[in-house]
């Protein structure tokens, strides 16, 4: 377990001189930010072509207006900016420490929330609106796009609202969150209507190594090695209130304080969206039931009525949801090249990754999943997804060879 000194602040200084701090996990500060002074170093990275949404709102006279500000958790400018100081090549660069920090320094998140989540208004006009129903959906996979899905994985992140935001939480708040969630799938397992969510809750802490081999072999275990997200102080006091939950059936599972809260996460190997999309409902309805049961309040997950589920990234903030398949598409591979079937996915309001993920290799098949997250229910942002495959598979099939 983490001693005082790192479970709070770590300088690059300090970084530097003691081998025992891990980037991978400890929240290392920047020197100047650690002095609640404007980071020197960024004035080199606004001046690159290419640069997070920080870089693009961030300026020396608005950290000076919001350098003395605290939210009600006391979350810091300085904590929020660190990631993006400390490491340039992060696309947002920027994380909230609670609801109320994406008010009090609106002026730094309102403008990033705007560029990442394009065409969505912050100015009171807009609303996010909350809707899981996969009967919603009003377009069917083809045939064609039937034949090339490989599997198809749903999930969403959700924050409870008894405890901060785990940038800002603590060993003790993250040990709770993990003890009261066992105590919930246990419940879930007793019970016959939940009879095919039941399974077991495997903590970071006490499971075997066979059990961690059989994780990782399955390619289920997360292993919260992330310098980015670990500079917001997501791995604070890791693997201490880290577990995974995972169904008998190997088809809904949960990450216990990976970074939010909780990812509920739905999956199977076929192309059976609707399915998929109907047991992530089913199971986060459940949780949120057994949720407001044990501590006797309305809302249980932190949301707002512009901004929706708030969670630790402006990029995952409204459903928090990423609805994704692999798919196999060969000759849209060998003959456009996957950075073209990116941009069209983009423009179809999706997005494609590697076959193993983003930044991976890609083979023969390609991860596509909806863009957008706030604004929209979430069985728009699935329907996202199905317009794209049957797009793509229409293009699969009338290519040659």
């Amino acid at each position: 377990m983490e001693s005082s000194e790192l479970a709070g602040t770590v300088t690059q200084s300090m970084a530097k001189e003691d081998a025992s701090i891990d980037p991978y996990f400890h929240l290392i500060l920047n020197d100047d930010l650690a002095e609640n002074n404007w980071p020197k170093v960024f004035d080199e990275y606004k001046k690159q072509p290419k640069h997070s949404l920080l870089a693009q709102t961030m300026s020396k006279a608005l950290f000076d207006k919001l350098k003395n500000v605290q939210s009600s958790s006391g979350w810091t400018i300085a904590r929020a900016i660190n990631t993006g100081v400390c490491f340039p090549d992060s696309f947002v660069g920027c994380h909230a420490g609670d609801l109320d920090s994406y008010k009090v320094f609106k002026d730094l998140f309102y403008p990033v929330i705007e560029k990442y989540h394009v065409g969505y208004k912050l100015d009171g006009s807009m609303k996010h609106v909350t809707s899981m129903d996969p009967e919603h959906i009003k377009v069917d996979l083809t045939d064609e796009a039937k034949s090339i899905i490989v599997s198809t994985r749903i999930r969403c992140a959700r924050n409870l609202a008894m405890f901060p935001l785990n940038t800002s939480g603590s060993l003790r708040t993250r040990m709770e969150i993990s003890d009261s969630m066992e105590a919930i799938f246990k419940e879930m397992s007793s019970r016959d209507e939940y009879k095919d969510l039941g399974g077991t809750f495997f903590r970071h802490t006490t499971m075997t190594k066979e059990e961690r081999q059989k994780l990782i072999d399955d390619h289920f275990l997360f292993k919260g090695k992330d310098k980015m997200q670990a500079a917001s102080g997501y791995h604070r006091f890791w693997p201490h209130g880290s577990g995974i939950f995972c169904s008998n059936d190997k088809k809904f599972f949960l990450w216990i304080n990976e970074g939010d809260h909780l990812r509920i996460i739905s999956m199977e190997q076929s192309g059976d969206i609707k399915g998929v999309l109907r047991r992530l409902h089913r199971g986060a309805v459940a949780i949120e039931q057994y949720l407001k049961k044990k501590y006797d309040v309305k809302d249980v997950f932190i949301s707002d009525p512009i901004l929706g589920m708030i969670t630790c990234c402006p990029s995952n903030i409204g459903t928090g949801l990423r609805a994704s398949v692999h798919c196999r598409v060969p000759k849209l591979i060998k003959n456009i090249g996957f950075q073209k079937i990116d941009e069209l996915a983009r423009s179809m309001k999706c997005q494609a990754r590697g076959t193993m993920g983003e930044h991976s290799e890609v083979t023969d098949t390609v991860d596509v999943s909806n863009w957008r997250r706030l604004g929209f229910p979430e069985h728009e942002l699935v329907q996202d997804m199905i317009k794209c495959i049957n797009k793509f598979a229409e293009m699969e099939c009338l290519m040659e060879d």
